[in-house]
């Protein structure tokens, strides 16, 4: 080979090579990722697979952006102004018996978080505990509605127990100053802010210890971008697992690359605490050697029952776990 084609070759090769990292972002697809409310540590996963380059490698440019409760981002999908949604599954099918075009391709939280809670000097330790004290709830909530499956399930009944009604706020505010023996809330979320703001500790007792299985947080999309770009939703899906699977193994590096997409998040050592109480949630009895996201249409079923009885959704809007809920998209 003449030396003069040599150099050629060489140089294109150079070339190439040089090129090709701005030609790959040029090819990355922007995707938005509505989640279902301000940033905390549940959302830390999207972080840390995002730093460590798993959308980037499938092709994906991500956009994290906050959410205001989750009706509103699973509308926002509705509208295919999110590309995803992650939002409350059980919101989710209720909003899509009504009409709403979107469906779930990974459950993330396969463990319901509900859960009564108060300070650990009340010794307030199993629902029969809970005899003669005042619980603090917000009525029509989420828990408020399942409550009365958690007193089926344990035995308790209506008149066993005092209640004091309020917003999110006033129910902490009814632990903190003595008004209430307990509340009703999520288990990474409003005992460790009880325990932020009084120093004290905070005794949970888990819906789900007591037969609630009912399904929580999982990632939506429109169906026309599952019929219409099923390969963009695995490329995702992907990345997803792989980074849910990195907070199992790094909970503090997932808070610290969230922290530092968004500094605002909270406290990092709550935060910590926030992200360890939630990835044992990743996995259901059903679902325990299975990697994340991938859900049990058993357990879909049985939250479709749940919510049948008592989230006031309709006998004939129920179908089958299959129609809300797919796992064609995720990863073997």
């Amino acid at each position: 080979m003449e030396r003069r084609n040599w150099i050629r070759m060489v140089a294109a090769a150079a070339l190439a090579a040089g090129l090709a990292p701005a030609a790959m972002a040029q090819q990355r697809e922007k995707v938005t990722l509505l989640l279902n409310w301000y940033v905390y540590s549940e959302h830390a996963p999207f972080f840390i697979g995002k730093a460590k380059g798993f959308y980037e490698a499938e092709g994906i440019d991500l956009d994290i952006q906050e959410g205001r409760g989750s009706a509103v981002s699973i509308q926002a999908v509705a509208a295919n102004s999110a590309t995803f949604g992650y939002v409350d599954v059980p919101t989710m099918i209720k909003a899509a018996t009504k009409g709403a075009p979107v469906k779930a391709v990974g459950v993330a939280l396969q463990v319901s978080p509900m859960a009564a809670m108060g300070f650990s000097e009340k010794n307030i330790k199993t629902p029969q505990d809970i005899v003669g004290k005042t619980v603090a709830m917000t009525p029509g909530d989420s828990m408020s509605q399942i409550w009365p499956l958690f007193l089926k399930k344990t035995g308790l009944q209506e008149g066993q127990y005092k209640v004091v009604s309020g917003d999110a706020q006033t129910k902490l505010n009814a632990v903190i100053n003595g008004q209430a023996d307990l509340l009703l809330g999520y288990v990474m979320d409003q005992n460790i802010k009880v325990q932020d703001a009084t120093k004290k500790p905070v005794t949970v007792i888990r819906f789900a210890d007591y037969g609630v299985t009912l399904v929580s947080s999982g990632i939506v999309a429109h169906k026309d971008t599952l019929a219409n770009k099923p390969d963009l939703v695995k490329r995702f899906m992907r990345a997803t697992t792989k980074a849910f699977e990195e907070t199992e193994k790094a909970p503090e590096a997932a808070i610290d690359a969230m922290l530092a997409a968004n500094s605002k998040a909270g406290q990092r050592d709550t935060l910590i605490v926030g992200i360890k109480l939630t990835t044992p949630l990743y996995h259901s009895a059903e679902t325990k050697s299975q990697r994340p996201l991938r859900a049990s249409m058993k357990d879909i079923n049985e939250s479709l029952d749940l919510l049948v009885q008592y989230g006031g959704l309709v006998t004939a809007s129920r179908g089958k776990a299959e129609d809300w809920v797919t796992n064609e998209f995720l990863p073997q």
